[in-house]
């Protein structure tokens, strides 16, 4: 087996509420269904549920982005109280029923076991990547916009290094993640973090030069600890 270590992790990203803000981390354990309490509660539109995709998102509601969840017990977020902040500095219970009629009326939560995934439990981009889409769409593209777990500074020579780890196994920390395929991107990209405005370039970018992917999926093949620093290797 030949290893190459090809980055650092930069930064950590978990997602208590689909579609709703980011927890950036230090360190977290990632499992057979990705990280520890990543997007463990979703909203479903009301009449959705017979809908391949029943979810309340980004893409209908872009203020969701500036709602920011927090688990009362971070130690213990599988089994803690989730709490969300609004943008006007209210605070409810994630699964008070007001906080879904105020997203959207007739809205409501549920609790995903596995967490409610559009495709794969992980997901990575580079610092690369993120520059030569920066670029493409001459707008400075912050990585949440694409709602990563894992955010690495590659230190491969290429546009877009990720690309060409499809279908290997890459260790990080302890654990090992199967890089599965490219990741797909939607409107949602067109969505700021910071202020839910929205700028088509960037989605645009995507879709005329990368076939409207960026960044990558996986899944785990070994459980175990990453932190923030911590080194990348393809296992090949």
């Amino acid at each position: 087996m030949t290893l190459s270590e090809i980055g650092r992790v930069a930064a950590l990203f978990r997602y208590p509420v689909k579609s709703m803000g980011s927890e950036s981390l230090a360190s977290i354990e990632a499992g057979w269904n990705g990280f520890a309490a990543d997007r463990r509660w979703a909203f479903v539109r009301d009449g959705s549920s017979q809908s391949n995709f029943p979810w309340l998102t980004i893409r209908e509601v872009p203020e969701m982005w500036r709602y920011q969840p927090r688990f009362v017990e971070p130690d213990k977020p599988e089994s803690s109280r989730t709490m969300v902040s609004t943008p006007d500095g209210q605070e409810f219970d994630v699964a008070d029923p007001a906080l879904g009629e105020l997203l959207e009326a007739g809205s409501r939560v549920i609790r995903q076991g596995r967490g409610a995934f559009d495709a794969m439990p992980l997901s990575l981009v580079s610092s690369r990547t993120l520059e030569s889409i920066s670029a493409l769409a001459d707008i400075r593209v912050d990585p949440r916009r694409f709602r990563p777990n894992v955010v690495i500074d590659s230190f491969v020579d290429a546009e877009y290094p990720e690309d060409g780890w499809v279908g290997a196994v890459a260790r990080i920390g302890s654990m090992r993640m199967r890089i599965d395929r490219r990741d797909k991107r939607c409107v949602m990209v067109n969505v700021d973090p910071e202020t839910a405005t929205k700028n088509p370039a960037v989605l645009r970018a995507i879709a005329q030069e990368r076939d409207a992917c960026l960044g990558v999926y996986g899944t785990t093949v070994e459980p175990g600890l990453i932190k923030v620093g911590d080194p990348i290797v393809i296992e090949r």
